[in-house]
């Protein structure tokens, strides 16, 4: 009798949990992920699957094959951590000041891990599995890197899953949707030249400060009043930056902050109008404004059928009462959106119970949620990869 992935996964917990730990003690920032993927690597190995490093520079690829299947199943899992100084203080805190798993990627990693050891034990499945350890999500384009490093082409994939924590969601519950689940991100820069004077004679120059506050009002504008009601957006300007003493007006300032939306022609209508009120703005004090949009997140949009299938292996595994199936889609964004544009695939949201929020310096990774996510990806692969299937 096949073995239940969920009991399997609290079998080897603590083996995990304390991999977690590791990965959590050691934080690494994207494209600087080594002594983790070597971490992930030699796992691998040691539990019998091939292994491919250096993908996208520091992503490992695991490859795991059973039967005669011609399918292939890609489940992945992001590794960086955040500069941020953390402050648990529990045993296995950051050991590198000002760096921390701050988003739970070391449980992402280790849930992966935990799947890659039970597929590779229990081989229930016919056909190709690839376990994609991505370098670099937050917001540093590691997705990005593996496609460019041939990802897709080297590890060909019919369907492609992965999964993120969501702190405030109970432990064992699960949440997901289909169609845009994240927004897509940019971030940007408006750095405006003017002429510096001395503070007691502003009209000897061109003050920068004044464009900038502007411009940081006009710029609020756009949502409201060239974007459709029925579009979700959000512009937010996180950093003014300009001088360094308190009587000389500078000769430039920066503007600088994020855009999120759920489609890509509302993410080009607003660089667009910033684009214009930056450049006219600007000249309209004798100033000038340069516009640098970068973006980073395409929006994350599951494949409607998909979105389905990973919602009732996360059902068979928890129960149909404990998987929401119509979560609302949210304002962050996730660069396994641009997997998702390549191959068809879903994301979903696991809970990781009472803990501080993603991103926070208080934050931490539930080890409790570990076996629902090893179980889950392992049931994705089952069930995509059917062992009964002909080759």
């Amino acid at each position: 009798m096949t073995q239940n992935p969920l009991e399997r996964a609290r079998q080897f917990q603590d083996e995990l949990a304390a991999i977690r730990r590791d990965i959590h003690a050691h934080p690494e920032l994207g494209l600087e992920e080594y002594r983790t993927a070597d971490l992930v690597a030699r796992k691998l190995e040691e539990w019998g699957v091939e292994v491919h490093r250096g993908v996208g520079r520091t992503g490992v690829v695991g490859v795991l094959r059973s039967g005669n299947g011609q399918d292939a199943v890609g489940l992945r899992a992001d590794m960086d951590a955040l500069p941020i100084l953390e402050a648990t203080d529990l045993p296995y805190a950051s050991r590198i000041p000002g760096r921390m798993h701050a988003c739970g990627h070391d449980g992402h990693t280790t849930m992966l891990l935990g799947a890659a050891k039970y597929l590779a034990e229990t081989r229930n499945f016919n056909g190709t599995v690839n376990f994609i350890f991505q370098p670099a999500e937050e917001g540093i384009g590691g997705a990005l890197e593996m496609l460019k490093d041939g990802l897709f082409e080297r590890f060909p994939c019919n369907y492609v899953y992965g999964m993120h924590n969501r702190p405030g969601l109970p432990v064992g519950r699960f949440m997901i949707g289909p169609g845009a689940r994240m927004a897509g991100g940019a971030f940007f820069d408006i750095h405006i030249t003017g002429k510096g004077a001395h503070g007691a004679h502003p009209h000897h120059g061109i003050d920068p400060v004044i464009v900038a506050c502007h411009l940081g009002t006009a710029l609020q504008s756009i949502v409201s009043r060239n974007i459709a009601a029925a579009d979700t957006a959000v512009l937010s300007i996180t950093r003014i930056q300009a001088g360094d003493a308190y009587n000389v007006i500078p000769q430039s300032a920066t503007l600088a902050g994020t855009v999120r939306t759920l489609k890509p022609e509302v993410m080009d209508a607003i660089r667009d109008n910033m684009a214009r009120l930056s450049t006219s703005l600007a000249a309209g004090f004798g100033a000038e404004a340069e516009l640098d949009f970068r973006l980073l997140f395409a929006p994350l949009v599951n494949n409607a059928q998909e979105a389905i299938v990973l919602g009732d292996a996360a059902a068979e595994l928890a129960g149909e009462d404990n998987v929401r199936r119509d979560a609302p889609p949210g304002m962050g964004s996730e660069d396994f959106s641009f997997m998702l544009e390549q191959v068809p695939g879903a994301h979903i949201n696991l809970g990781n119970g009472d803990s501080a929020a993603l991103h926070n310096h208080r934050y931490d990774f539930n080890d409790a949620t570990i076996p629902y996510g090893v179980a889950l990806f392992a049931r994705i692969a089952e069930k995509k990869l059917p062992k009964g299937a002909v080759g």
